[in-house]
């Protein structure tokens, strides 16, 4: 929830670059990758993130030890590009991830080749003249994938009931080689960065489609309280809620409230409450102007996008 709020993704999207060395400060302040010897010659934006909090604590203590590339194999050992040696080796575990495909579906429908799948917004194979077959939840999210996975269930309904028409066979295609090629100029090449979506942005897109989508300069005029929580708050399902087809009544509840709620089971014990000084003062006033900032950016971008 912390990396999943509106202002981080716009960040993304207007800056790419500084996002990303952004992302690259906050991650080297959880664990050195310079010092660590983890670090790639690309950015961390450049490939799905793996979360390891036992790594550090094994490789200081000596139990991991990181080698550079494997140049070959030999019969008990590996030679590795830099020119060492390691012999008398037990176990070579190839970390390659998984192949997925949909064997019980003739190869017409669908067809998976080295994980690329050619499916309308990862659910619809666009050459079925009659959309009654969706797929849910086949991709890789920088996020939480149940959340997506209602969003297209959500949209998989309404298209069963008629409610919501899906574009042409060309405009399928069309969003589908677009979203390929945006995916091979991000990603290093490799079976793992086929079905890759961004958290906020797919969910936007799939909303967009279902009808509940939030206009955020509407919001900000109507509720600007609840504005600020949907844009620099994390993005969670009840933003989703909040107006359209599915709308929810305490869906604007459960926004204001989800980081209490989070919160809530840690309240084991009270504590003393510090008063705070000049410094904190400073520090919250700073915040505040920055958040402005930022929100003002944010809507700029939204009102170029419109026009």
């Amino acid at each position: 929830m912390l990396n999943s709020s509106r202002v981080w993704e716009s960040v993304f999207d207007i800056v790419p670059s500084l996002g990303d060395k952004l992302l690259q400060r906050r991650l080297n302040k959880r664990i050195n990758h310079n010092l660590y010897r983890l670090r790639p010659d690309y950015g961390p934006s450049s490939q799905h993130p793996l979360v390891n909090d036992d790594m550090p604590n094994r490789i200081i203590c000596g139990s991991i030890k990181i080698k550079t590339d494997i140049k070959r194999f030999t019969s008990t050992g590996v030679e590795f590009v830099d020119g060492t040696f390691e012999d008398n080796i037990d176990l070579v575990v190839l970390a390659t991830g998984y192949s997925f495909g949909f064997p019980f579906i003739d190869k017409e429908v669908i067809d998976v080749s080295e994980n690329h799948v050619q499916l309308y917004k990862y659910m619809y194979p666009p050459e079925l003249q009659q959309h009654t077959l969706a797929i849910i939840g086949c991709f890789q999210p920088l996020g939480a994938i149940m959340p997506i996975s209602e969003l297209q269930c959500r949209l998989a309904t309404r298209v069963l009931k008629g409610e919501v028409v899906l574009p042409s066979k060309e405009d399928m295609w069309r969003d589908i080689r677009s979203k390929e090629a945006a995916l091979a100029r991000r990603y290093t090449k490799s079976r793992r960065h086929t079905i890759q979506v961004d958290y906020i942005q797919f969910m936007d897109e799939l909303a967009r489609i279902v009808g509940c989508s939030v206009d955020y300069l509407d919001l900000l005029k109507k509720d600007p309280v609840l504005a600020v929580k949907v844009i620099f708050g994390p993005v969670t399902p009840y933003t989703y809620r909040l107006c359209g087809p599915g709308k929810w009544a305490g869906a604007r509840a459960a926004v204001m409230n989800q980081w209490r709620r989070i919160e809530a089971p840690l309240q084991t014990r009270s504590l003393p409450s510090a008063k705070p000084g000049l410094r904190d003062n400073f520090l919250k006033l700073a915040a505040l102007l920055l958040a402005v900032y930022i929100l003002f950016a944010f809507l700029f971008n939204i009102i170029f996008q419109v026009i």
